[in-house]
């Protein structure tokens, strides 16, 4: 009989994803929705209906829950320490969890999800030195050292879009204390300003018709540049650039065969690699320069999902 499948769940600043994964990473169920401004409390009941939702849709009982969460975690005890962007703070979140769903849960930071599945099945298969990031409401990212996961000596390590790389930038998000972060230039967030500033200077273009209309998203700008508009292809550039920037320093320090870039604005694709891969190769220092291959994840989206999936079933058989 097929090993049971494992339920994944990945939450982001603003949307929970949820599905339930079988062992070939084929998606069975999915389950998506909208989380902004919700809760603690209600995040918690957010998940717990979610997975109902996604083991009422498969024939037999999960084996496990794994969820990735936007947090800082403790890896002595479990507990969520900090989240920039949710209101998660000294939580033991598995515990919570399995309390209420009845099942084997384990937790981890969303972006070592996403890190976990593109090293062993996506873009990142055959590195030994990888950095795995995601880029939505803000930067996560897992580091890969010596073909292993790395999680620093708190379990903290690959907060890439808390580095600061523009000292005159603006204050990061509530969570964060700090200024001119990585994540304050590149994120959703980030090109909606960007696309509302360039279309004010062009009210014209598509991207300036958009805005009048009250459209401007982080998707629809990808979109737009895609289809050919100018004024939203300058907008995911200027984006693009700040990306190149923050990488200069993660490719000085770390080294990597590889870089992937995931999560929601990755739909973007070239258009945001190439500006990157431009600052990249004039301002790092060699063979980092020319030697980190900047790509898209595999798994786009869903590499946080199958990632946490991988995590729940590690956790059944004793596995980092």
């Amino acid at each position: 009989m097929a090993e049971r499948c494992v339920i994944g769940v990945d939450l982001g600043g603003t949307k929970l994803l949820a599905g339930a994964i079988d062992y070939d990473l084929g998606i069975r169920a999915r389950f998506k929705r909208e989380i902004t401004g919700l809760s603690r409390l209600e995040l918690i009941d957010a998940i717990v209906a979610a997975v109902e939702q996604v083991r009422g849709e498969i024939p037999d009982q999960p084996m496990a829950v794994g969820v990735g969460f936007p947090a800082t975690f403790d890896r002595s005890n479990g507990r969520i320490v900090r989240s920039p962007h949710l209101p998660f703070e000294d939580v033991a979140l598995a515990d919570l969890l399995a309390e209420r769903i009845d099942l084997p849960v384990a937790a981890d930071n969303d972006a070592t999800c996403a890190a976990i599945a593109e090293h062993r099945a996506g873009s990142a298969i055959s590195a030994w030195n990888a950095v795995v990031m995601t880029i939505g409401t803000g930067i996560g990212a897992g580091i890969i050292a010596g073909n292993r996961l790395q999680r620093g000596a708190h379990g903290a390590a690959g907060e890439l879009g808390h580095i600061q790389i523009d000292p005159n930038g603006s204050r990061c998000a509530p969570g964060c204390p700090g200024i001119g972060c990585f994540e304050t230039h590149v994120s959703g967030a980030a090109l909606v300003r960007e696309a509302e500033r360039v279309a004010a200077a062009q009210p014209l273009s598509g991207l300036g018709k958009a805005a009048a209309e009250g459209r401007i998203t982080s998707p629809v700008v990808v979109e737009l540049a895609h289809d050919g508009d100018l004024a939203a292809i300058e907008a995911v550039g200027a984006v693009g650039h700040w990306l190149g920037v923050g990488l200069v320093a993660v490719a000085n320090l770390l080294d990597p065969e590889v870089i992937v870039v995931g999560g929601g604005l990755a739909a973007a694709g070239d258009l945001l690699l190439e500006p990157a891969r431009a600052v990249l190769a004039e301002r790092a220092l060699p063979p980092a320069a020319n030697g980190a291959r900047l790509v898209i994840a595999r798994f786009g989206a869903d590499a946080g999902l199958l990632g946490a999936a991988m995590v729940g079933r590690d956790y059944l058989v004793g596995r980092e």
